[in-house]
């Protein structure tokens, strides 16, 4: 549906921000406001291409949708944890409106700095500013703990997109999730309030004081059995990073993804795949209570369901051939799983595992092509072997 008044209000403005216009060096932020109201106008005119209602923008504002019922649900979780942890009665409004009020400085802490950071590459390089922040804007605090201090976001968020991202020539040239990278800058830099039972829970609405609240993953971590029980776990009632929680809600974004074709239905299989067989080498292991935890609570523990769905998927920094995605998503699964059992200090494992996967991505897809291009040099020899004799 076109919106012709506001055609005809950025057709008004163009001439200003055009070269040789007052405002022409603002080209790029112009550019990005336009795309990001209407279609662009611009089509390819040398090469071959394809004709695809499904660009870039559509593809990220899809993502930024598929999110949005783990960020519904985690925004009520954050109520609902601090409602029981104080023994304060709210309802499920208020519990809501509560988390809300919570997320909110955290999400517009990372759009504001991390758009600004964009806005300013583009204008410096005289580049488009692409969408892909949009999705990455909103990752980021929906992965660390809701008392993360809003300045360790503004820093991290910085050194994500300069040192993650636009050192290597901004979105689609990064090896590394931005979000993550990140969760890393954080997890390294702040580990007292990225870890531990203090910081899953806020005590008050308007200071950050947190109270004790322990994961699943951390008492595991401390050689508990986890107090919350399966049910829980799956449903996402239990603490946790702000939106990682619900297996549920998570799924309802990967139905979408994987229905508008967005995200690789193998990678996301082949992630909990490669979790499931590690978990069930443990359990034949049995050394200890970590072991022997069936194998599928830790499709349901942690960021795990979170990480398999939203970051493993993400087509810059993962595999691109086919057989590579399935390498790929087996080893992410395998390896998070073995972090998580063998290295109590990195109790949560599927960042570390992504991250390390994200690196190896060129090299399984190198390996899959050269094996290819292998296999149909044997083939073509063969073939003119038999035609030769024949």
């Amino acid at each position: 549906m076109r919106i012709k008044w506001l055609e005809k209000f950025f057709d008004s403005i163009e001439p200003t921000f055009s070269e040789g216009g007052k405002l022409g060096w603002l080209h790029s932020t112009f550019d990005a406001f336009h795309t990001f109201a209407l279609t662009p106008k611009t089509v390819t005119r040398s090469g071959s291409h394809i004709r695809d209602a499904v660009d870039s923008k559509r593809s990220i504002i899809m993502v930024v949708i598929a999110l949005l019922p783990a960020l519904l649900f985690g925004m009520w979780n954050i109520g609902y944890q601090t409602s029981m942890a104080t023994g304060v009665d709210w309802t499920w409004i208020h519990q809501w409106w509560f988390g809300f009020l919570r997320m909110l400085p955290l999400i517009v802490v990372s759009y504001v700095v991390g758009l600004s950071i964009e806005f300013a590459f583009a204008q410096v390089r005289h580049h488009e500013v692409n969408e892909g922040y949009l999705a990455t804007g909103l990752l980021i605090p929906m992965i660390v703990p809701v008392t993360t201090p809003l300045w360790q976001v503004a820093l991290a968020v910085a050194f994500a997109v300069i040192i993650g991202k636009e050192v290597f020539g901004g979105s689609g040239m990064n090896f590394l999730n931005p979000a993550l990278v990140a969760r890393a800058f954080l997890f390294f830099s702040y580990p007292t309030h990225m870890s531990g039972d203090k910081v899953w829970i806020a005590a008050d609405l308007w200071g950050s004081d947190a109270i004790a609240g322990a994961t699943p993953m951390g008492e595991l971590a401390a050689g508990m059995h986890p107090s919350a029980s399966a049910l829980d776990m799956l449903l996402g009632t239990i603490p946790g990073s702000t939106c990682e929680t619900s297996v549920i809600a998570i799924a309802l974004g990967a139905l979408l993804l994987l229905f508008t074709g967005i995200a690789s239905w193998r990678i996301m299989l082949s992630v909990f795949l490669g979790g499931g067989l590690m978990g069930l080498l443990f359990n034949a292991i049995g050394y200890n209570d970590y072991m022997q935890l069936p194998f599928y609570y830790h499709f349901h523990m942690g960021g795990f369901a979170f990480g398999a769905v939203f970051m493993a998927t993400d087509p810059v920094t993962a595999a691109q051939t086919n057989t590579g995605k399935w390498i790929y998503g087996l080893l992410i699964g395998a390896f998070a799983v073995l972090l998580r059992v063998c290295n109590p200090a990195y109790p949560e494992g599927m960042m570390l595992s992504i991250l390390f996967m994200n690196c190896m991505a060129p090299l399984i897809d190198h390996c899959v092509v050269a094996r290819n291009i292998k296999r149909r040099a044997k083939r073509t020899v063969a073939i003119g072997k038999e035609a030769h004799n024949g």
